[in-house]
C-alpha cells in the first residue's frame, strides 16, 4: 500500500534514492513519534478487543448461533485479524518510512492486508442483505434462521471473492509484466499506480458495495413506510373482536418497532462505511491517474488509516445493536453481577 511518486523515465538508481527521500520525510521523530506510536497503539487494543468480544460471546452463548449472527462473527473475524496482523506490521514502516521486513513478508502482508478489508466491506453487504430478507421476506426468512449451513456457504463465497479481487495481481503481476516498481525498502503493491485497474478494482470493492448497501437501506425504509401506512388504515377500519384485533396490533406493532431499528441501523452503516470507505477509494484512483503528482502522502496516509477505524467501529455498530449480544456481553464482563441478579429478573429480561 505504498505512497510514492513513480516515474518510468527514470533509472532504477534515481526512482530509489527519490523514494527513500520522499519515505524519510514521511517518517517521524521525536513527541509526534510517540504520540503516533500510543494513537496506533490504542486503535490495536480497540479493534481487537471489541472484535474478541464479539467472537468469545458467539462461542460462549449458544443462542447466538443463529444463520444472521454468523455473518457478525465473520464480520468480526476479518476486522480481529486487521488489529492483530495488519497494523502491527505496519507500525514500524510508516513510523520510520522504511520496510525492513524483506519481499517475502511484504507480499504476505499485502494479500492479508487487501484481503482483510475486502472480505469486511462484502461482510458489510452481506449483513445488510441479511437484514433487508428479515423485513422483506420475514416469514421465509424465520423458516430458514435455523440452517446454518447456508451461513457458512455465503461466507465461504465472501472470502473467495476478497482474495480473487487483489491476491493473483499482488502475487503475479510482477511475473507478468517482467518487472518489479517496488524498491527493497518499500512495500506497495506492483499495480499501485496502474488507475485502470484500481478503477476496476475499486467498482467492486466500493461502489457496488456502497450502492447495494443504500439499495437495501431504502428497501427497508420503504416497506416499514407502507406497512405503516397500512396500518393506519386498517385501525380506521371495522374493528375486529376485542382478543383477535388487540393480539394482531400487539404482534404487528412489535415487529414494526423492531424492522424500524433494524432500519436506523443500515441508514448509520450506509453513513459509516461511506465515511470510512469513499475518501481513500476516490484518492486512490486520483493518485493512480497522475501518478502520484497531484495528491499530498499525507492525505494518502489520513484516507488509509480511516479504513482500519472501520474495523473499530464495527463490533460497536452491529453487534451492539442486537439485544443478543448486548446480553451475552454482559455475561462476560459483567460475570458476578449477573450471578447477583435473580434468576426471575434475568429469565424475564431474556425474552424481551
Amino acid at each position: 500500500m505504498g505512497n510514492h511518486h513513480y516515474d518510468p523515465n527514470m533509472t532504477r538508481e534515481h526512482t530509489v534514492s527519490n523514494w527513500t527521500a520522499v519515505r524519510r520525510d514521511a517518517g517521524f521523530e521525536g513527541p509526534a513519534l510517540a504520540l503516533l506510536s500510543v494513537m496506533m497503539v490504542i486503535l490495536v487494543a480497540v479493534i481487537v478487543c471489541g472484535n474478541a468480544l464479539v467472537i468469545v460471546a458467539f462461542k460462549m452463548d449458544k443462542s447466538l448461533r443463529k444463520q444472521s449472527n454468523y455473518f457478525l462473527l465473520n464480520l468480526a473475524i476479518s476486522d480481529f485479524l486487521v488489529g492483530a496482523f495488519c497494523i502491527p506490521v505496519y507500525m514500524p514502516y510508516v513510523l520510520t518510512g522504511k520496510w525492513m521486513l524483506g519481499k517475502g513478508l511484504c507480499k504476505l502482508w499485502l494479500v492479508v492486508d487487501y484481503l482483510l478489508c475486502t472480505a469486511s466491506v462484502f461482510n458489510i453487504v452481506l449483513i445488510s442483505y441479511d437484514r433487508y430478507l428479515s423485513v422483506t421476506k420475514a416469514v421465509s426468512y424465520r423458516a430458514k434462521q435455523g440452517m446454518a449451513h447456508f451461513a457458512v456457504v455465503k461466507i465461504a463465497v465472501v472470502w473467495i471473492l476478497a482474495f480473487l479481487l487483489y491476491g493473483p495481481a499482488i502475487l503475479f503481476w510482477e511475473q507478468l509484466t517482467g518487472k518489479s516498481r517496488v524498491p527493497d525498502d518499500e512495500c506497495f503493491a506492483e499495480f499501485y499506480y496502474t488507475w485502470h485497474f484500481l478503477l476496476s478494482a475499486s467498482a467492486v470493492e466500493f461502489f457496488s458495495p456502497f450502492l447495494s448497501v443504500a439499495f437495501f437501506n431504502i428497501s427497508i425504509y420503504l416497506n416499514i413506510r407502507q406497512r405503516r401506512l397500512g396500518s393506519k388504515k386498517e385501525s380506521c377500519g371495522e374493528k375486529r373482536s376485542e382478543s383477535d384485533g388487540l393480539s394482531m396490533r400487539c404482534v404487528q406493532r412489535s415487529r414494526l418497532r423492531q424492522d424500524k431499528k433494524i432500519a436506523k441501523s443500515l441508514a448509520i452503516i450506509v453513513c459509516v462505511f461511506a465515511v470510512c470507505w469513499a475518501p481513500y477509494t476516490l484518492l486512490m484512483i486520483v493518485r493512480a491517474a497522475c501518478r502520484g503528482d497531484c495528491v499530498s502522502h499525507h492525505w494518502y496516509e489520513v484516507t488509509f488509516w480511516l479504513l482500519w477505524l472501520n474495523s473499530a467501529i464495527n463490533p460497536f455498530l452491529y453487534p451492539l445493536c442486537h439485544s443478543s449480544f448486548r446480553r451475552a456481553f454482559f455475561k462476560i464482563l459483567c460475570p458476578r453481577q449477573r450471578s447477583s441478579i435473580p434468576l426471575t429478573a434475568y429469565s424475564s429480561s431474556t425474552h424481551r
